[in-house]
């Protein structure tokens, strides 16, 4: 939970950013608590949000946000080997609170302490979830209670990019690392066009290839100077 603390430093104006939106957009107090509880997804809400004031259709709105998510099933391969074991209230009650942000950490601190319990692996997910998740509810709230009441000068859309920035970077260690998160990059650009944020979908396996790549690259190259 304190590990999580310096994510509220931004966590906190993106929750608020999307209770003033959503607000703005007719939802009332009820539905903004309910969609940040039962989505439990920033990104996935925000592309729902922005779709339903350009009035497009529910369906599509719902569609495109779980296109946006799909990113989390990514995040969920690469925690089986580390969570895979858990009974299925477990798995279930992760998938749940699996977000951005408690994703980077319990990853992180899993390949750092290899020799975690199972029982020690979901105490610190949870821990992490408990400090991220219900200020992010709380913050939508807020949001869109007090919202309108934020001046415009402060510009709190600034949460989203720096949230990202300050996951991603300390987890590019290694050249296939940063070849993927650089490849990845340049494709999104490239495809920023597509709606909805789908470019994602396309640039983020481009991403992984390219640095799966790079890695079998300097695996053989290793071998090769070891025979």
């Amino acid at each position: 939970m304190v590990q999580s603390l310096p994510f509220l430093i931004v966590l906190l104006p993106f929750g608020l950013l999307f209770g003033v939106l959503a607000s703005d957009v007719g939802l009332d107090l009820a539905q903004v608590l309910g969609f940040s509880v039962l989505v439990l997804a920033g990104a996935s809400q925000f592309t729902a949000v922005q779709l339903l004031s350009d009035q497009v259709p529910a369906l599509l709105a719902v569609v495109s946000a779980l296109a946006v998510n799909l990113r989390m099933a990514m995040y969920s391969a690469s925690l089986v080997p580390w969570l895979g074991k858990a009974s299925g209230r477990d798995r279930a009650a992760v998938a749940y609170l699996l977000v951005d942000q408690t994703y980077a950490l319990a990853i992180q601190h899993y390949e750092m302490n290899p020799r975690l319990s199972l029982a020690q692996r979901l105490a610190y997910f949870y821990g992490a979830a408990a400090a991220m998740c219900i200020p992010w509810a709380i913050s939508s709230v807020v949001g869109a209670t007090v919202g309108q009441a934020i001046p415009d000068g402060i510009a709190l859309d600034f949460a989203i990019p720096i949230t990202f920035l300050a996951m991603i970077a300390p987890m590019l260690r290694t050249l296939a690392h940063k070849v993927a998160a650089l490849v990845a990059v340049i494709m999104a650009l490239l495809l920023a066009w597509m709606p909805a944020g789908t470019g994602l979908l396309i640039a983020a396996p481009i991403g992984m290839a390219a640095g799966a790549a790079v890695e079998a690259w300097m695996e053989r190259r290793q071998k090769g100077k070891a025979q």
